[in-house]
């Protein structure tokens, strides 16, 4: 009868409450899927390319784990201390029926490990799939040809996730029970009201209203200038700024309230009751009201901008080359006799060389290229930083390096390019994609437009066509600042036929089995370490860029999720244990002929307004926060993206307004549940 009644219990506080059941749930995902990081394909990968950076990412796992415990620790408590709030009531009956204190405490536990135990049974299954999924969703982003997925169970991350589930569930449940079971039979069978914290003059409140859009201005201003990223002091100040800046706009709210409580819709049913009810809880929770809306602006933040930044990263150069070998000899034949003796050669869809030379017709290396012209041309166009950049890296430009146009061309067309046409005295520009913004190279495009004349160790040469960016070897350490690509004659004359030469090639998936291009230079990598061969490849030096990638998917979604979550739930029991804090009001409403229907119309209006809020807040501050993150953090070759980047990060505003309409669904559902209750005549002790 004792368990038959826990489990009853049990199923009753999961249905009257899911919201506090899909907290536990997503608890459990949380932990699985930053603990098995580590396992998923692209972290798999990445640990052949970049294993010193992975490694510290995977140090700090731990300092997030940690951190997850906590934060969800005080959530779990927060949540589990309304439902046993909810039926204090009835422990307090079960008391005066003669149970015992402590077989109530083994009840309640009882009850707790049921929830705790079905939550894992139905959160683990789900967090394996969600990480799947995630693995999949990040594969693709970085490349999915490049990564053959394969499914993966860690089971250290299942058991530190058990583990560490139980424990601040169990922490939580004894602090919870302890002090129900410590109350005396009255407490638990009589509704204590909450005080009412006493009222200051409404110009306080306007005051503190007007002083908190100031410092969250100041502060905002601050974050996207980048002042407040030169000095830790100042960086400070603003993020001090914008916490007293939101704690002061929340507490001044009441104002705000109270005006929509005395204008505008008074004539409407239960207007004035639900603009008093908001401002009393307000005033009784402005700081928690601020801290929720703190947390859904570091959730929009992480996830707007996690998003962003991958979105830019992950919109690099066409993949043209899969190998560069280096040669240090006129030409690379040596290093074709050598793949051809080991069978690699027809392994290889295309090989072909790349010739990358220096001006050797002088020794006058300061002066041996002058583009005058181009630098009068960047003057005319209106200050701005993209023009002071280009004319600063200019500057230095006297002593360029050369590229053939009959092999530069030869890249282009194995990409899908239109090929250059140049004449005898033409040359086109290349200038790495690391040196030059979009914007700049729009720029120096509408100049070279022009074909302006420019001087090649005294002899006059016209700039022509658009500015080349696409990247003629696979070795990410060799960038060209700028350089120009010169017909085959001119090549050879200014070089002296004295160069570099790479041997660039690109593998034949079919005749390896159509494998994945992971495997397939897995593979070639394996044949080629027993060669004395020096080489790179395309998976090698895409492995940093796949690295920021994955650090920013992984953790700023993950601790947006955390956030989104925490902040919501409290949201949720913040209402929902004042809406019982006022029950007595809501019980008078139905003696006064208030319908149930009415009474639901009029909480849903309250929960509208408890949720929007704070989220309108945090939407605003996101806006600013997101800009000052892309201004502290982006790399100057992505600064000039920024606009776009931020219409990125608002389309994932979408996201928080589904998330916070389910939960506005689950508290509204809640609500009329509670509601319900009142409407039957209520005894009372």
């Amino acid at each position: 009868m004792f368990f038959q009644l826990a489990a009853r219990n049990s199923r009753r506080n999961r249905k009257e409450n899911g919201m506090f059941f899909v907290t536990l749930l997503v608890s459990i995902v949380s932990f699985y899927i930053i603990l098995s990081l580590s396992h998923q394909d692209v972290m798999s990968f990445l640990k052949q390319m970049e294993s010193d950076a992975v490694n510290k990412l995977m140090q700090m796992i731990p300092i997030f784990y940690v951190a997850t415990l906590f934060i969800l620790f005080f959530l779990l408590y927060y949540a589990g201390q309304f439902q046993l709030k909810r039926h204090q009531h009835e422990f307090g009956v079960y008391l005066m029926m003669g149970m015992q204190r402590s077989k109530l405490f083994f009840l309640l536990l009882i009850e707790d490990f049921r929830s705790s135990v079905l939550a894992l049974m139905i959160g683990m299954p789900i967090a394996v799939l969600l990480s799947e999924l995630i693995s999949l969703i990040t594969a693709r982003l970085v490349g999915l040809t490049i990564i053959g997925h394969r499914f993966s169970f860690s089971l250290q991350a299942a058991i530190w996730t058990i583990a560490g589930f139980l424990l601040i569930k169990f922490a939580a449940f004894l602090i919870l029970s302890g002090k129900v079971a410590r109350k005396e039979i009255g407490e638990l069978l009589t509704e204590t009201p909450e005080g009412v914290k006493a009222q200051m003059p409404s110009f306080v409140y306007l005051l503190s209203f007007v002083v908190g859009i100031v410092f969250l201005g100041t502060a905002y201003g601050k974050a996207i200038c980048g002042s407040a990223w030169h000095r830790v002091d100042q960086m400070g100040i603003t993020i001090l700024l914008g916490l007293l800046g939101t704690m002061l706009l929340f507490f001044g709210l009441r104002v705000l309230l109270g005006f929509f409580a005395e204008h505008g819709g008074k004539h409407r049913k239960l207007h004035v009751f639900n603009f008093r009810q908001l401002q009393e809880q307000v005033i009784r929770r402005s700081n928690l009201l601020a801290i929720s809306s703190l947390m859904m602006l570091v959730a929009l933040c992480c996830f707007g901008a996690g998003v962003a930044i991958v979105s830019q990263y992950s919109q690099s150069e066409p993949h043209i080359l899969d190998y560069t070998f280096g040669s240090y000899q006129q030409d690379t034949t040596a290093i074709r006799k050598i793949l051809s003796e080991n069978n690699l050669a027809s392994q290889f869809l295309e090989l072909f060389d790349i010739k990358l030379g220096r001006i050797k017709t002088t020794e006058d290396y300061n002066h041996a290229f002058q583009m005058d012209s181009v630098m009068e041309a960047l003057k005319e166009f209106p200050e701005s930083k993209d023009r002071n950049i280009l004319l600063n890296n200019f500057s230095y430009v006297s002593y360029p390096y050369l590229l053939s146009l009959s092999e530069y061309n030869y890249l282009l067309s194995l990409a899908g390019m239109s090929e250059l046409e140049l004449k005898d005295e033409e040359a086109a520009v290349f200038i790495d994609l690391d040196f030059i913004t979009e914007q700049q190279k729009e720029m120096l495009d509408s100049i070279l437009a022009s074909k302006p004349a420019c001087r090649l160790d005294q002899e006059t040469l016209f700039l022509s066509g658009t500015v080349q960016t696409t990247k003629f070897v696979t070795d990410r350490s060799i960038t060209l600042s700028f350089a120009l690509i010169l017909p085959d004659k001119a090549f050879d004359f200014y070089t002296c036929k004295k160069w570099e030469v790479y041997l660039n090639g690109i593998l034949d998936r079919e005749s390896m089995g159509n494998v994945s291009l992971m495997s397939a230079i897995a593979k070639m990598n394996t044949q080629l370490d027993k060669l004395e061969l020096s080489y790179e490849s395309y998976l090698q030096n895409m492995g940093r860029q796949m690295f920021y990638m994955v650090a920013a998917s992984y953790i700023t979604i993950y601790l947006a999720i955390i956030f989104l979550i925490v902040a919501n739930t409290v949201l949720g029991v913040q209402f929902l244990t004042g809406q019982q804090k006022s029950s007595r009001r809501y019980q008078i409403l139905i003696r006064l002929g208030i319908t149930y229907n009415a009474l639901c119309q009029s909480a849903g209006k309250q929960i509208v307004w408890y949720f929007g809020i704070p989220t309108f807040v945090a939407i605003i501050s996101s806006l600013f926060g997101i800009r000052a993150l892309f201004t502290g953090f982006l790399p100057s070759v992505l600064q000039n993206n920024i606009m776009e980047m931020m219409w990125i990060s608002a389309a994932m505003l979408l996201v928080l307004f589904v998330i916070e309409y389910l939960y506005i669904l689950a508290v509204k559902s809640s609500s009329s549940r509670y509601l319900l209750t009142l409407m039957e005549p209520q005894r009372e002790e």
